[in-house]
């Protein structure tokens, strides 16, 4: 019945929040019509225009008018393009141009949206980007679908970068579609007060949807209750959402769960927040923006006792006892649905259903408050006071999260002393300094740098100096001396600039960062529009009219439990008392099996294990027994022998055990194990396991299954078979267990239960014991689990053609691998994983350096390690790499780990969709090519994504790294060749006389640079390596690790719009140089191994089927280990083993030391990373299966037979002192 109540329930959820979906989001359907088209002339305006040719009311995406789009005056990061859609709108698209048929493009820029044109709030991509990626060119449009969709009346783009050797210059469109609300504004002491029908009125479900936007950092947004005192209330405190649930039993009115569920951060903003609030039964679904809180209740939660009204924005109901101090909602809420019913339409239509509280008006007023963001440590903003004032007078309000950063300076006249007003450790402190005189401090108020807006008032007159803040007045003094205080005449907010004022407006704490509003100067507000206009004062690196602070501890990266904290730019993760450690306290300070533990030289004793490493279990106390074997002893509260009487079918015994860890932890420890037993002897007299007319079990075990066991004793299951009816032994031959032989003597019937899947013994159930002189005893004896199956497993590479794919490593926000390798070849790639445009790779790059490469959507980036010895010395080496929301950092053996740290605003999910594998090779028969497409072209297209393939079609590419191997004899032969939509190209060939050539051309109006390399024939038959790496104008060649050459490029240095990769034949025809056209005729007939450009591998999309890569493959391309050696044809043979479907075959031999070496042959070695979760399974399954006599009581101390490569990895190991660390986290 619950199973039922439980399926309902969810499918009432499911309807209730499509039923929302279509509610709110109905206008996104086919929301993609252009918006700027049809717009007036005067609904454009900029911050400056060059000429009025070039003002906005020319910036309409692929028009000609005027000088064919906007120019600022000056070209800064000031200037910036508006647009006014007329109302709010719903905005699903933007596409960019640059300036028709001139050098003016924007390569980056911001998009900003605002209701009133103040009060700007910038645009996010994954909650952290912030810039979008501009153009290449003047002509070609870059298209970017916004998700989620901006609903807004104003947009403003903001030029970041464009191209150096022009200036700004801009068309746009926006796409979208028109945005129908109903909105409330409630003056903070109004509210609104729904009585609804109770007889249509679920008791078990809530659905409240709604948008708010305030400034006010307080107020009750929805509150409904009953006379017990249960109710659901949201509240808004401190610029953060909580959702209060206070439920009881009906028949309990004193017993009463207090539920409290906490999201949103810096909701005061003045900008629209989207709440959902979803409650059926026990489950409550509670989602802000995009941040989503589940929570399932235990107990009588699903009943809540209350009355048939509700109110929104206040408390307003009289009689009502509220238990915590309330405060009104100051703002507007918009799209406020109570389970269906739109309570602002009816309150527009004054429908009895609702009393209105208060003023009301169905009209959201708009702040015209104008925040400023002091970007950087080197933000200043200069006001004029009045120079020669007899007084010095200053308020402001300020919101940051640094500690520390000067907040005001102002020089003072006559006795050339200074005022300064900053923060430090979250304190203010204001420091007057005046010549001949000590120095006069006062420090007020305490944690200001909480984000939370807060107010400073300063006044300083004659010799009296006071500081209010937050209204409080933290001290003044009388003292200062007989002088009078006269101003400078400007007030410096936030900073200085540089080379001013000598000493007295230096502080050693830096600038400030964070957000400033409401700034008067003797008491006359400041316009900071005007300031923005360059009509009032100046400033440097400020973002005015928009309040850039963003939460970087929400959502909380800091794993299990740490602490976030945080600045301006970053966050930090305290990990104290949490038992792991690293950026994010990811990495546990534990082992993850007595195995490890031993491995490190530790003695028996207890230990704290980590069973699933940096998963999300958290570690607990267990014994480690050390003997030959490492005994994981896993204890519980019934080991003591229990005895059993008086009981039958109807009435009868339930033993139950509880462990040290809980069952997800057991599990975890289970599944690493190779090994898990627990013995279980069961005493009886008179006392059957089975009742044997029909067979029925009358005394049985439950495990981690929950499932009922009637075998007791044996490696895999049996039923109602023990120990002696395995060996045929029982005291009875007719039977299978001791006990069933129903003697009046007391007998047992024990055995070591060693199937894992079923341990450990959760309960055990005795039913016959209720005839004469019937008894039964049990003991259960501890958990013993022994081995690590991610520490004992090998795998050998014999050819470069050798791989290992396994599926899609998900790793989005935090992932690390380790593993151990060994082998004798100078590189080769350890592991790859490709996404769209993500990737992650780790490799050998020259005998001694190992590197972690990756690309989250910020460009790659890689991290070396260099040792002074070399890694293909056929030893063991242990490689760690680690990537999240902080850093990235990789360690080799024990030297020194390099890390890369993370942009402050940049992508953080790694987002990767392909199989996890080792580069192939593929041959290529006569006429055949494999073509990766990057983009089919670079037209407007509304369905396309901007991450349509690896490159956009209209980038520029200024940098590129490629890599190969290949083998041939024929000559000429094309190997590479890379186009572009503007006859732009990259060949890589082999030319008649054997020579190898790479010809660029970046200019279409110049003939191609050309780099031959023509010490040796290439066409030999032999393999040979390719590197190049061009950065913009400079390309570095290598071949064959040897012959090294660096060249400066005279045709450009940027690649304009890629579209495709040829291997192979030129199918169609190309505007190429002659012998680029006669290579690419011919082909090539060969073997092409390992080729990639930057983190494409055209190989692996060509040939593997399931890839989705816009790939084309002509003619005869096969995979193949023909780079292993001379003349193996596309037949040859090749071991593959594939984790994605369990097949395969496995080779446990340790790899030889003498294997099969060409120039690049062994990449050998534990990839202990995941190999182990399904390679052993089948191994161990016969194994166990064979072990009869595991039921034994010296089971621990008996010889174990080990596969030769098990023991031969053991023992290596084990010598090699140097590597004392153990591997962890090997999953995918």
């Amino acid at each position: 019945m619950g199973s039922i109540t439980g399926a309902v329930l969810k499918t009432l959820l499911l309807l209730s929040t499509q039923n929302w979906k279509r509610v709110i989001a109905g206008n996104s359907y086919d929301c993609d019509e252009p918006l700027v088209s049809t717009l007036s002339q005067a609904s454009f305006s900029s911050s400056s225009e060059l000429s009025s040719s070039h003002g906005a009311g020319f910036a309409r995406l692929n028009r000609r008018d005027g000088a064919g789009g906007w120019s600022p005056l000056v070209s800064n990061k000031y200037q910036w393009l508006q647009i006014d859609l007329g109302e709010r709108m719903e905005t699903t698209a933007v596409a960019t141009q640059g300036g028709y048929g001139s050098s003016n493009w924007v390569t980056s820029y911001l998009l900003m949206f605002s209701d009133s044109g103040r009060n700007w709030k910038q645009y996010r991509q994954e909650d952290s980007i912030w810039g979008f990626s501009g153009n290449a060119n003047a002509d070609s449009v870059v298209y970017y679908r916004l998700q989620p969709s901006i609903k807004a009346r104003f947009l403003r783009f903001i030029p970041l970068e464009w191209n150096p050797r022009g200036r700004i210059g801009m068309r746009i469109e926006v796409f979208g579609c028109a945005y129908r609300s109903e909105v409330v504004d409630l003056d903070g002491k109004s509210s609104l007060l729904y009585r609804f029908d109770q007889n249509s009125l679920s008791p078990v479900k809530d659905i409240i949807s709604l948008k708010f936007k305030t400034m006010q950092s307080d107020g009750i947004l929805l509150h409904r209750e009953g006379q017990n005192g249960d109710h659901i209330t949201l509240e808004l405190r401190r610029g953060r959402l909580f959702l209060l649930i206070n439920s009881g039993e009906a028949k309990l009115p004193s017993t009463h769960t207090l539920i409290s569920l906490t999201l949103g951060s810096l909701l005061d903003d003045q900008h629209w927040h989207s709440v959902l609030i979803q409650r059926v039964g026990q489950q409550v679904n509670f989602t802000v923006d995009e941040h989503r809180h589940r929570f399932h209740a235990q107990g009588e939660f699903s009943y809540l006792d209350l009355d048939y009204e509700i109110s929104f924005g206040g408390i307003p109901a009289p009689g009502k006892s509220v238990s915590f101090a309330h405060k009104n909602f100051h703002g507007c809420l918009e799209n406020l649905y109570y389970n269906g019913v739109d309570i602002i339409d009816l309150a527009k239509r004054q429908k009895p259903e609702i009393t209105t509280m208060g003023n009301v008006s169905f009209s959201c007023s708009q702040s015209q408050s104008v925040p400023v963001t002091f970007l950087s440590p080197r933000s200043y903003l200069a006001l004029p006071g009045f120079s020669g004032e007899d007084k010095l007078s200053a308020t402001f309000q300020f919101r940051t999260w640094n500690k520390a950063g000067l907040l005001l300076f102002s020089e003072l006249q006559l006795v050339s002393g200074g005022l300064l007003l900053f923060l430090n450790d979250g304190k203010l402190k204001l420091n007057l300094h005046q010549p001949g005189k000590l120095p006069s401090d006062i420090t007020a108020g305490v944690g200001l740098n909480d984000g939370q807006w807060h107010s400073i008032s300063l006044s300083a007159k004659r010799n009296h100096l006071s500081v209010v803040v937050d209204g409080q007045v933290a001290s003044a003094a009388s003292s200062l001396g007989p002088e009078q205080i006269y101003s400078g005449g400007t007030y410096y907010f936030g900073g200085c600039p540089d080379n001013s004022f000598g000493s007295k407006c230096k502080n050693a704490l830096g600038g400030f960062q964070g957000c400033m509003r409401l700034i008067s100067i003797s008491n006359k507000a400041v316009d900071l529009i005007s300031v923005q206009q360059g009509s009032l004062g100046n400033f440097s690196d400020l973002q005015i009219d928009s309040c850039g602070i963003t939460d970087r501890c929400l959502p909380n990266y800091c794993e299990h439990g740490g602490e976030c904290s945080q600045s301006w730019n970053t966050f930090h993760c305290n990990c104290a008392n949490t038992g792991y450690t690293g950026a994010t306290c990811h990495n546990s300070i534990y082992e993850q099996s007595c195995e490890s533990y031993k491995h490190r030289g530790n003695t028996s004793g207890f230990y704290y294990i980590d069973s699933d490493g940096s998963g999300p279990l958290e570690p607990f106390l267990l014994y480690c027994n050390m003997t030959e074997t490492a005994w994981t002893v896993i204890q519980h509260n019934g080991s003591d022998l229990t005895r059993v009487r008086n009981t039958n079918p109807e009435n009868p015994y339930a033993g139950f055990f509880e462990y040290v860890a809980s069952m997800e932890q057991l599990q975890a420890t289970i599944n690493l194990a190779e090994h898990c037993e627990q013995e279980l002897t069961y005493y009886c007299k008179k006392s059957r396991l089975v009742n044997k007319q029909d067979g029925s079990p009358l005394s049985w075990w439950v495990g981690r299954t929950n499932e009922t066991q009637t075998y007791w004793g044996g490696s895999l299951p049996d039923p109602q078979k023990c120990t002696c009816g395995l060996e045929g032994n029982c005291i009875d031959s007719q039977y299978y267990c001791n006990c069933d032989a129903d003697r009046n003597e007391w007998t047992n019937d024990t055995g070591f239960l060693s199937y894992k899947e079923h341990l450990p013994v959760r309960k055990i159930v005795v039913t016959d014991t209720g005839r004469p002189h019937s008894e039964a005893a049990y003991k259960l004896g501890p958990l013993l689990c022994r081995g690590d199956r991610s520490f004992w497993n090998s795998a050998s590479f014999n050819t470069e053609a050798s791989y290992l794919h396994f599926p899609t490593f998900h790793g989005e926000l935090s992932a690390d691998v380790s593993f151990f390798f060994k082998t004798t070849a100078s590189s080769g790639v350890f592991l790859e994983n490709l996404g769209i445009t993500d990737f992650i790779r780790i490799e050998l790059r020259s005998p001694a350096v190992v590197t972690f490469s990756f690309d989250v959507g910020n460009g790659p980036f890689e991290i070396s390690v260099q040792s002074p010895t070399h890694f293909n010395d056929n030893q063991w080496h242990h490689v760690r790499v680690e990537r999240n929301m902080k850093e990235a950092s990789l360690q080799v053996d024990q030297l020194l780990p390099k890390t890369q740290p993370a942009p402050a605003d940049g992508h953080v999910l790694l987002q990767l969709n392909s199989q996890l594998f080792v580069e192939i090779s593929a041959y290529f028969g006569s006429g055949s090519s494999v073509i990766y497409n990057f983009q089919e072209n670079y037209s407007l297209s509304k369905n396309s994504s901007s991450h349509a393939a690896s490159f956009h079609g209209d980038m520029k590419l200024s940098r590129e790294m490629i890599k190969f191997s290949f083998r041939t004899t024929r000559a000429p032969s094309l190997l590479l060749y890379v186009s572009s939509f503007y006859k732009e190209y990259l060949s890589v060939i082999i030319a008649k006389n054997g020579s190898l050539q790479i010809r660029y051309k970046l200019n279409r109006y110049q003939e191609p640079d050309v780099v031959n390399f023509d010490f040796k024939n290439m066409a030999d038959g032999q393999l040979h390596h390719v590197e190049i790496n061009r950065e913009e104008g400079v390309v570095f060649v290598e071949i064959d690790e040897n012959a090294k050459r660096q060249v400066h490029l005279s045709s450009g240095t940027e690649f304009s719009a890629v579209r495709s990769l040829v291997l192979g034949r030129i199918l169609e025809h190309s505007d190429i140089d002659q012998e680029t056209a006669l290579a690419g005729a011919q082909g090539f007939l060969g073997c092409l191994s390992a080729v990639q450009l930057s983190h494409v591998a055209p190989l692996k999309a060509a040939l593997q089927p399931s890839h989705s890569a816009p790939i084309t493959v002509s003619g005869h391309v096969t995979e193949s280990s023909c780079v292993a050696q001379a003349g193996t044809d596309a037949t040859s043979r090749e071991r593959t083993h594939s984790f994605a479907d369990h097949s395969g075959t496995r080779d446990d031999r340790e790899p030889l030391a003498n294997a099969i070496r060409s120039d690049s042959a062994v990449i050998g070695g534990l990839i202990a990373v995941v190999i182990f979760i399904l390679l052993c399974i089948a191994a161990i399954a016969v194994r166990i299966y064979q072990q009869k006599r595991l039921y034994k009581r010296n089971e621990a101390k008996r010889s174990e037979n080990v596969d030769s490569a098990e023991a031969v990895l053991k023992s290596e190991l084990n010598i090699q002192s140097a590597v004392n660390e153990n591997q962890k986290e090997y999953f995918f």
